[in-house]
């Protein structure tokens, strides 16, 4: 069984930088941030990794553990929001307390999608794949990243639905402000890799490749326990985006999952939008993407609502997924069961 939390209204919010922190010229990015959350009634207590940074990370490895087990065991936090990832969180799981973490929601991507998935697999606790604090600074939210709060509200044994957004940011502009923080100037097209309407349900994992697959072979990654004890004859719908690897190095990444049996008994595979996939020699990512659908006989999808393209649908490690993508859009509904 998996165990959902639920975010209430009006509660604590505990911001740790389990990755990486802010430079002191960055600093008003998250008093931006924080303001908003206490806008909305929440109460935000931040520790003090989010206010450093230098080589690569906020902080010691044990010490961004601590910060976060603290958090993580503090019954008053409801939801534990890192303000961004980063590089190196891969380096603090051996500190975490998993046993003693507590029913709350974790939300963010990149680098910290490495610390969700842990926690999913080892506990059978959800956690949420996001937005990130830092991008919940502006006056307002599109319509798809504004959708995490409905997420995390949704109790145990209900469901909810989101779909696909109208346009998405192709690249970073820090130069020039926005109200929403992105600039969403171009056409959302969902695809699959068949060209024709695909469906797929299981149970949803998954998170930044690059950094994610580090996880196979290791304590923290151990997919076949996690089936085997929180969803025993269920299959798996992966969700997975690409921040910096070309065609090549996605491709490697993947055979390596499933060398380490991540895609058995599973029912098909989510690719989020990426700037990467850089082909090599004439290798794309759409042959990845059809040599996956050959090898799992699962169908594919591409261009979805997740990553380093914002927006992103927020989805949740272990809820039970139904997506349906047709003519260039899609949705996706979430049973939190």
């Amino acid at each position: 069984m998996i165990t959902y939390p639920i975010l209430k209204k009006s509660v604590c919010i505990g911001v740790t930088a389990p990755s990486s922190g802010l430079e002191k010229i960055q600093h008003e990015l998250l008093k931006a941030a924080i303001r908003k959350m206490e806008a909305k009634s929440y109460r935000v207590v931040t520790g003090e990794t989010p206010w450093t940074q230098g080589k690569a990370k906020s902080a010691h490895a044990k010490k961004r553990a601590k910060e976060l087990n603290d958090m993580l065991q503090n019954p008053e936090i409801n939801l534990v929001f890192p303000p961004w990832g980063g590089e190196l969180l891969i380096e603090m799981l051996e500190y975490v307390d998993f046993s003693r973490a507590g029913k709350k929601w974790i939300l963010g991507y990149s680098d910290v999608s490495v610390l969700l998935l842990a926690i999913t697999l080892k506990t059978g606790i959800a956690t949420a794949h996001g937005t990130n604090l830092i991008d919940l600074r502006g006056d307002a939210s599109d319509q798809t990243t504004a959708m995490w709060e409905k997420v995390l509200q949704t109790a145990e044994g209900e469901e909810i639905q989101q779909f696909s957004s109208e346009k998405y940011q192709k690249s970073w502009d820090h130069e020039s402000s926005s109200p929403s923080v992105f600039h969403l100037t171009e056409p959302t097209v969902w695809k699959t890799e068949s060209g024709c309407r695909e469906e797929a349900e299981g149970r949803l994992l998954g998170g930044c490749i690059d950094v994610i697959s580090r996880l196979a072979g290791t304590p923290y990654g151990d997919v076949t326990k996690f089936r085997d004890t929180y969803i025993p004859g269920e299959k798996v719908l992966w969700y997975l985006e690409n921040c910096e690897m070309s065609a090549v190095e996605l491709r490697r990444a993947l055979v390596q999952m499933k060398y380490a049996g991540w895609f058995e008994n599973c029912s098909g595979i989510l690719f989020g939008r990426s700037a990467a996939n850089t082909a090599v020699e004439g290798y794309t990512a759409e042959d990845v993407y059809r040599e996956m659908a050959e090898e799992t006989g699962a169908p594919v999808f591409y261009d979805i609502d997740c990553g380093h393209q914002p927006p992103q649908i927020t989805f949740i490690n272990g809820a039970y997924g139904k997506i349906i993508a047709e003519n260039g859009s899609g949705r996706i509904l979430q049973r939190f069961i």
